[in-house]
C-alpha cells in the first residue's frame, strides 16, 4: 500500500497533471508564516492554562474549553465560508482572516472575566476554519499541481514550527510578563504575516458562481467518494485523541511530574522539537509507505499515552515520551492533508472545507471530553480515553487503506 493507491476520481491525477497559473513560491511562505501565527493564536492557552484559570477564576478544565469553542466556531466557518464568501478574492479573505487573527489576540489578552475570553476565543476559530479550510485549495492555485504535496508541507512547516516556539515560549512569557503579556505579543506576529500576504499572495479571483442555496451545502456531497466517511473518521479519532491528552499536559506535569516554571518550558520545547523534525521526515517516508505510516502513529501515540500513566512521576522518561508524542502527533496532519488533495482534486476548497471542520469538530470534543474527564477522574482517566481512541483510530485506518487501494 503506498500514497498511489489512494482513492481519487478517475480521470483525474492532480499531483502530476501540469498547471499553467504562475508559481508563486513566495505565497506559499507567506501562508507559512500566517499558520504559525494561526497555531501558536489556537493552542496557546494549553502553556497558559493554569496561571489563566486562577486569574479568570475558573477551573482547568473550563479554561481548556477555550480550545473547544475555538474548534466548534472553526467548524461551522469552515463548511460554509467557501460559498458564503461567494465571488470575493481568495486574496482579500485571507487578509481579512488574519486580521481577524490579531484582533482575537488582543480580545484575549484584556479580557476582563471568562465571557469575554470565549469570545476572543470564538473569533479565531473562525480564523481557524477559514484559513486551513483554504490552505490545499490556494497551495493548487500557486505552484504546478506536481509540486502541491512540497507546497503543503511548507505550510504545515509555520504549523510545526508553532508547536516547537509556541508552548515553550508561552510558558516562559508567561513567567515574565504574564499570560495576558503572551497573548499580546500575538498581535504584531499577526500583523507581520498579515503585510508578507499582502505583498507575497498573487490575486486568486474566483469563478463566478450562479445563486443558490445549493452551493452553501456542497460539502456535504464530497461523502459519495469511496472511503472517504471511513477516512475521515479515523482522522477524527486521531485528533480527538491527540487534543484530549495534549490540552491538559501542563496540569499534568504540574501535578504528577512535579516539574515548574522554566522546566515545563524545556519539556513544550522537546515536545515541539520533536514534532518539528517528525514534520521534516515525515515527506519521505509517506512517499513510500503512506498507509503504514498512517496506521503506525496513532499506535505509537496511544502507547505514549499508557506509558505517561504507567511513569509519569519520573522526569526523565515523560520527557522522552513528551518527544515520541510530539514526533508522532505533529507529523500526522501532513499524511491526512495529503490524502485530501488527492481524493479531493476538483473540490480542494469544498474537501479542504470538510476535513476542517472534522478535525475541529474532533478537536473541540477532545479538549472538552478531556477537560470534563480530568475535573472528574484525574488525568488517569482522561489519558486512557485518549489512548482508546488512537487505538480505534488505527484500526479505522487499516481499514481505510483496504478500502482505497486500485484493484489490480
Amino acid at each position: 500500500m503506498t500514497s498511489a493507491a489512494i482513492d481519487a476520481p478517475k480521470g483525474t491525477d492532480s499531483l502530476t497533471d501540469p498547471q499553467e497559473a504562475p508559481t508563486s513560491w513566495g505565497g506559499v511562505f507567506a501562508m507559512s508564516v500566517c499558520a504559525f501565527a494561526l497555531i501558536a493564536s489556537e493552542f496557546l492557552p494549553v502553556s497558559l492554562l493554569t496561571p489563566m484559570a486562577r486569574d479568570l477564576q475558573v477551573t482547568e478544565g473550563m479554561t481548556g474549553q477555550g480550545i473547544a469553542v475555538s474548534g466548534a466556531f472553526a467548524v461551522l466557518t469552515s463548511l460554509f465560508i467557501s460559498a458564503l464568501a461567494g465571488d470575493l478574492n481568495r486574496k482579500t479573505l485571507l487578509l481579512a482572516l488574519t486580521l481577524a487573527m490579531g484582533i482575537s489576540g488582543a480580545i484575549v489578552a484584556l479580557a476582563p472575566n471568562y465571557v469575554v475570553y470565549m469570545l476572543g476565543r470564538a473569533l479565531i476559530g473562525v480564523v481557524v476554519g477559514g484559513f486551513w479550510s483554504m490552505s490545499a485549495a490556494t497551495a493548487i492555485r500557486m505552484v504546478p499541481r506536481r509540486d502541491v504535496p512540497r507546497a503543503l508541507a511548507i505550510v504545515n512547516g509555520g504549523n510545526a514550527l508553532a508547536t516547537v516556539l509556541a508552548a515553550p515560549m508561552g510558558a516562559y512569557l508567561g513567567t515574565v510578563i504574564g499570560w495576558r503579556g503572551a497573548f499580546l505579543c500575538l498581535v504584531p506576529v499577526s500583523l507581520i504575516a498579515l503585510a508578507w500576504q499582502w505583498k507575497a499572495l498573487p490575486s486568486m479571483p474566483t469563478v463566478p458562481r450562479g445563486p443558490g442555496v445549493g452551493h452553501v451545502f456542497k460539502v456535504f456531497t464530497l461523502f459519495k467518494h469511496r472511503g472517504v466517511v471511513v477516512g475521515m473518521l479515523a482522522s477524527s479519532l486521531l485528533f480527538m485523541g491527540q487534543f484530549g491528552l495534549f490540552t491538559y499536559v501542563r496540569p499534568f506535569l504540574e501535578a504528577v511530574t512535579n516539574v515548574h516554571g522554566a522546566t515545563i518550558s524545556l519539556f513544550l520545547l522537546v515536545l515541539g522539537a520533536a514534532g518539528f523534525i517528525g514534520t521534516v521526515l515525515i515527506g519521505p517516508i509517506l512517499q513510500r509507505h503512506f498507509y503504514p505510516s498512517l496506521i503506525v502513529i496513532p499506535a505509537l501515540m496511544a502507547l505514549t499515552a499508557l506509558a505517561l500513566i504507567a511513569f509519569g512521576s519520573s522526569v526523565s522518561i515523560v520527557l522522552v515520551l513528551l518527544a515520541a508524542w510530539g514526533l508522532a502527533g505533529t507529523s500526522a496532519p501532513v499524511g491526512w492533508w495529503a490524502w485530501i488533495a488527492k481524493v479531493f482534486p476538483e473540490d480542494a476548497e469544498a474537501g479542504g472545507g470538510l476535513f476542517v471542520a472534522v478535525v475541529q469538530l474532533s478537536i473541540a470534543l477532545g479538549s472538552t471530553i478531556g477537560g470534563i474527564l480530568f475535573d472528574q477522574g484525574g488525568y488517569r482517566t482522561t489519558f486512557v480515553a485518549s489512548a482508546m481512541l488512537l487505538l480505534i483510530c488505527a484500526m479505522l485506518t487499516a481499514l481505510t487503506a483496504r478500502r482505497s487501494v486500485s484493484p489490480g
